[in-house]
Order: C-alpha cells, then sequence, then structure tokens
C-alpha cells in the first residue's frame, strides 16, 4: 500500500484529519508509527482559546463541531506535539490556520525552520481583516495565499478546501493553478441543531461544522469531480469509518486518505481503518489503478 505523495513516500494511505489526532493521547492506543503521516490539530501564531461551551453536539449520522481551532500556539507545538512526533520517527503534516494573510504567512515561516514534512493550508478559516469572508469561498483569495505561501516555504504546501462553496473545482483549480502541491478535501459542512424545550441553537455559536457517515456521499462525489479535474494528489476526507469507506475515496481518484470522526468515536480507528484498508487491497486490487476518473 505504500504510496508517493510529493515527493515523499508513505508506507499506507492513511493519515488522520486535523483536529482528532494528538501524539500522547493516540499513542497510548494505538501505534502511530502504523499510519502513512498524521495531520495535526491545526497552528496558529499565538495561542487560540477557542469558542465557548458548548460546542459540540451529536447528530443523525455525525456529529456537529464549533470548538473554534483551539490551539497552544507555534511556538508551542514545536517544543511540544512536533518534537514528540518527530522523536517517533512518524510523517508529520501540519495543519495551519490563521484569520489573515499575515498570520499565514507568519506560521508557514516558521515551520519552514522546522522538521514539518508537509503543510495543510486550513482555508476555511475566516478572514476577520476583509469583511469575515472564508477564504477557502473566494477562488481569487486562495490563488492569492496559496502564491504567497509558496515563496515563503519549500515544503509542500496543500491547500484544504471548504465543501460550502458554490463550485469547489474552480477553487481547485485556481489553487493548483498558484503553484499548489496537493489538496485536502473535504472540510465540513455547515450544520445546526435547535434545541426544543429552550428554542435556542444547541452550540452556543449557533452553527458549526457537520462530519461523520453523513457527509461521506457528499464528500466521495467532490474529492471524484476534483480528481477529473487536477493532476496534483488529492487527500480525500469526509465521513470514513471502514477500510471500505477509505477505498471508496481511492476508487475516486484520491491519492490517500484522512480519518477524522472515526477517531472521535473509536480512538483506534485510523489504524483498524489501515488493516481493514489492506484487505480491500487484497481482495479488489490497488485502488489507484482502478480509479474511476
Amino acid at each position: 500500500m505504500k504510496i508517493q505523495i510529493c515527493g515523499m513516500e508513505w508506507k499506507n494511505p492513511v493519515t488522520t484529519a486535523a483536529g482528532t489526532f494528538n501524539a500522547r493521547e493516540s499513542g497510548r492506543r494505538y501505534d502511530i508509527t502504523a499510519l502513512g503521516a498524521v495531520t495535526t490539530k491545526g497552528v496558529a501564531p499565538e495561542p487560540w482559546p477557542g469558542n465557548p461551551l458548548p460546542r459540540i453536539a451529536e447528530t443523525y449520522g455525525g456529529m456537529l463541531n464549533s470548538v473554534g481551532l483551539e490551539n497552544p500556539g507555534v511556538e508551542a507545538f514545536i517544543a511540544g506535539e512536533l518534537a514528540e512526533l518527530k522523536a517517533r520517527g512518524v510523517t508529520v503534516i501540519a495543519n495551519v490556520a490563521g484569520h489573515s494573510e499575515a498570520e499565514f504567512c507568519a506560521v508557514v515561516e516558521r515551520l519552514d525552520e522546522t522538521a514539518v514534512d508537509m503543510l495543510e493550508i486550513n482555508v476555511s478559516c475566516p478572514n476577520l481583516y476583509e469583511g469575515g469572508a472564508v477564504f477557502g469561498a473566494d477562488e481569487a483569495a486562495v490563488a492569492k495565499l496559496t502564491r504567497k505561501l509558496k515563496r515563503l516555504t519549500g515544503k509542500p504546501v496543500m491547500i484544504k478546501l471548504s465543501p460550502n462553496v458554490t463550485d469547489i473545482v474552480r477553487i481547485a483549480e485556481a489553487a493548483e493553478a498558484a503553484g499548489a502541491d496537493a489538496l485536502s478535501l473535504i472540510n465540513t459542512l455547515v450544520g445546526m441543531r435547535i434545541d426544543l424545550r429552550t428554542g435556542r441553537p444547541v452550540l452556543a455559536n449557533g452553527t458549526g461544522g457537520l462530519s461523520g457517515p453523513a457527509v461521506k456521499p457528499v464528500a466521495v462525489a467532490m474529492v471524484y469531480r476534483v480528481c477529473s479535474r487536477v493532476k496534483i494528489p488529492v487527500i480525500g476526507m469526509g465521513g470514513i469509518m471502514t477500510g471500505g469507506d477509505a477505498y471508496e475515496f481511492l476508487l475516486a481518484g484520491a491519492t490517500a486518505v484522512a480519518v477524522g470522526t472515526a477517531a472521535l468515536l473509536d480512538p483506534e480507528a485510523p489504524v483498524r481503518i489501515v488493516h481493514e484498508l489492506a484487505e480491500c487491497y487484497e481482495q479488489y486490487g490497488d485502488p489507484h489503478k482502478r480509479k474511476v476518473v
């Protein structure tokens, strides 16, 4: 199941989704070196406290979250999480968060000096300094940010795309044209639950990101559409709960997959999915040779 992605060899095509993995806690449950790579929680220039509670809610076939990218900041990440991961010899994809171009640039410049293997840019972050719009909803903004970041680092830059757009293919093509080395998709869909007793949203922030099995058909379709139009590698994600789910994304054209919500339900899900995916390879063959795109 070895793959080549952005000049790196992964032992298998499975990584974790940002925000659902922690070196210490996940490492207590399974051998994290068994994964192709690990993707960290979002890293910002300074510590972010995240959104007020409650910020997680269950829903049919998934969950809503409005965590708000709580993180300790880039310096704490480098000294803590990154140091521990590299000591274990794993391939590390650092998820980068920011409220403005300047913040994204600051984190990328700092991480370029480290042993991080790849950078995943979360363009679903609201751009608070340009009217509160989301970077990932505007192809010109995505292209502009991608070009800036590519000038600041020699590490592979992967753009994480939001599904909450009119045409995700146009955003993907803009990122590729601007020099992105890879794409990851999908991020969460916007969702909401309302408490019948209070008449108020269940989440303190009102809306949140919907993830889990309910979004998988949407995610597979978007991965399929993007992979049919771009030449750079795509990491597919969205509702992967089993090795069969992962295999489906690879058939849709993805080079690799990321496991997220499943790991919140079952901490050992990522490594379980690696084993189940291996069984799919044995039963159905190499999915990269059977792509439907």
